[in-house]
C-alpha cells in the first residue's frame, strides 16, 4: 500500500511539474533578468501588468530587441529567426492591469493555465483588494480558505493513518509469516489476510491518497500564480519587500529577512513530524533520514524563495500543525 501511494505521488508531481508554465525573462544571450533592486527573477509570461517592475521589464525587453537586431545585421540569424524572436518578446501594453485581472483573460491557454492558475490569480487579487491592497495578507488567507474546504478530506486521511498505526501489528505479524513464501498461492494468502485486516480496522489502501490528489495541483497553481502576479512583488506585508529574497536581503544589508528560512525549517520539521507514522526498525531509520534530508533541501530552499512564497509556506505549515494537534487532542 505504501509503495502504491509514492507511485501514485510521484505520477502526480511529475505531471504537474511538467505542465507548469512560469517562464522566466531571459536576455538575448538568454540570462536570466533580475531586478536590480529586490533581485527578484522578472517572469516573462505574467498575467497582468508589472508597475514597480515596470521599467525593468522595459529596459531588458528594449536590450533583447536591440540585441537581436545587431545579430540580425551581423548575420549571426537568419530574417525568419529574427522574425520569429522579435515576435516572442513580451508587449507589456497588452496586458491588463492587475487590479481588473480577468479568469478568461487572454483566452484559453492550456488546461493547467486556464482551470488551475488563472482562477486561483483572481481570487488572491480580489481578496487583496478587499483588503485595501493587503496582498501578504490575501495570501494568508486565500491559504486558509483553501485548507478549510479540503479540511473534510484531511480528516479523513488523518483518520486512515490512525487505523494504519492501529493495524500495524497484525500487518507485521502477516509480513513476517510470508517473509520467506514467494509462491503464487503464498501471495495470494498473504494478500487476503492484509485484505481482511484492511477490512477489519476500516482502512482503505487508496484513501490516504486522496488529499494527495487534491493537494499536489492546488500547491502548484499557488506557487505558479503567486510567481505570475507582478503586483504581488511590488507590495509590502509587515515591512518585507514581498519579492525579496532572504538571500538577496542579507547582501543588501537587511539581515531580518534571515527570519523568514528559520520559521520554514521550524514549521517544516514539526509538520513533518506530525505526519509521520511510526514504523520499526530500517523503516523507521530510512523514514527519519528521508524525512531530515527533506526538511534540510526546503530549508536551504527557502533562502531562495520569495518573501510571498514563504508566507504562503509558512501559513499552510502552520495550519497542518494546528489541526493535526487539534485531531489528536479530540482523540
Amino acid at each position: 500500500m505504501n509503495k502504491n501511494k509514492k507511485i501514485i505521488v510521484l505520477i502526480i508531481m511529475l505531471v504537474f511539474l511538467m505542465t507548469g508554465c512560469t517562464k522566466q525573462l531571459k536576455d538575448a544571450d538568454g540570462k536570466v533578468v533580475q531586478d536590480k533592486k529586490t533581485k527578484q527573477v522578472l517572469i516573462e509570461n505574467v498575467l497582468c501588468k508589472p508597475d514597480a517592475l515596470k521599467d525593468s521589464y522595459e529596459k531588458a525587453l528594449e536590450q533583447k530587441k536591440l540585441d537581436y537586431d545587431k545579430m540580425y545585421e551581423e548575420g549571426d540569424i537568419s530574417k525568419k529567426e529574427y522574425n520569429k524572436k522579435v515576435k516572442s518578446i513580451l508587449d507589456i501594453d497588452k496586458l491588463p492591469e492587475c487590479t481588473k485581472i480577468s479568469v478568461v483573460e487572454g483566452g484559453y491557454e492550456t488546461f493547467w493555465t486556464s482551470v488551475f492558475v488563472k482562477p486561483l490569480a483572481w481570487v488572491i487579487v480580489n481578496v487583496g483588494k478587499l483588503l485595501k491592497n493587503s496582498y501578504g495578507l490575501a495570501i494568508i488567507l486565500v491559504t486558509l480558505l483553501i485548507k478549510i474546504v479540503l479540511l473534510p478530506f484531511t480528516i479523513k486521511t488523518l483518520k486512515q493513518s490512525e487505523n494504519i498505526q492501529k493495524a500495524q501489528p497484525q500487518l507485521k505479524k502477516i509480513e513476517k509469516k510470508y517473509a520467506n513464501l514467494n509462491d503464487q498461492q503464498s501471495m495470494m494468502m498473504k494478500s487476503n489476510e492484509m485484505m481482511a485486516v484492511y477490512k477489519k480496522y476500516k482502512i482503505n489502501p487508496m484513501s490516504g491518497c486522496l488529499i494527495s490528489f487534491i493537494q499536489i495541483p492546488l500547491f502548484f497553481a499557488f506557487y505558479e500564480a503567486l510567481y505570475r502576479l507582478p503586483i504581488l512583488f511590488e507590495n509590502k506585508f509587515l515591512g518585507l519587500h514581498m519579492g525579496m529574497t532572504p538571500l538577496a536581503a542579507a547582501g543588501a544589508g537587511e539581515w531580518y529577512y534571515l527570519i523568514l528560512p528559520i520559521l520554514v525549517g521550524l514549521v517544516t520539521y514539526f509538520s513533518f513530524k506530525m505526519n509521520k507514522n511510526s514504523l520499526s526498525g530500517d523503516q523507521e531509520k530510512q523514514m527519519n533520514m528521508m524525512f531530515n534530508i527533506m526538511i534540510i533541501m526546503i530549508f536551504i530552499t527557502s533562502f531562495s524563495m520569495s518573501t510571498a512564497i514563504i508566507i504562503y509556506w509558512v501559513t499552510n505549515s502552520l495550519f497542518t500543525i494546528i489541526q493535526n494537534l487539534l485531531f489528536k487532542r479530540s482523540k
